[in-house]
């Protein structure tokens, strides 16, 4: 397969490290959003902050995602570094799954759930068990979301673990 000259790498590279940037910094705005409406005392602005996170999750935790993926899958199998070669890249794998789990699905019924519950009672949607639980699950979502992204920038930068020997063929006579 054709590998990419270094000036088409930049530039897919830099695609990749915008929409990566843009999936991170919708994760710290669902956390600045999820701390507004855990400490109001405003229906309206608890109900905000949810729709807010839906309409977030509906659009760019999607396209973001979308865009992290297809680019980072180019850049391996375009590059040297390929898809299983690297023991880092594999962890990176295996942290975009749990981001696509967590992002585009979770954030999006988590978010859905609680908008649904805010517009029912309001401020009495506090003391509704189920949005006790859903508003923990979000919460648990966040912190796993922001770690896992951040973890990838690490590798990404780090590139820990080294190659993974390969196996070889063989000789049957």
């Amino acid at each position: 397969m054709r590998k990419l000259n270094l000036t088409q790498r930049r530039w897919l590279l830099i695609l990749h490290l915008l929409f990566a940037a843009i999936m991170f910094g919708v994760a710290i705005v669902f956390l600045i959003l999820s701390i507004t409406a855990a400490n109001t005392n405003d229906a309206g602005v608890l109900k905000a902050c949810y729709t807010s996170m839906h309409v977030l999750a509906k659009t760019s935790v999607r396209a973001s995602t979308i865009g992290t993926v297809v680019t980072g899958i180019l850049l391996s199998v375009l590059t040297q570094w390929g898809l299983f070669k690297y023991y880092w890249i594999i962890v990176k794998e295996g942290l975009t799954l749990l981001s696509i789990l967590l992002g585009p699905f979770a954030m999006y019924s988590l978010t859905l759930k609680a908008v649904t519950l805010t517009s029912k009672v309001g401020m009495n949607t506090l003391l509704n068990p189920s949005f006790t639980v859903n508003q923990w699950q979000l919460w648990i979502g966040i912190i796993l979301q922001i770690i896992s992204l951040g973890a990838m920038f690490v590798i990404s930068v780090f590139k820990p673990w080294g190659q993974r020997k390969q196996r070889k063929a063989a000789n049957h006579a």
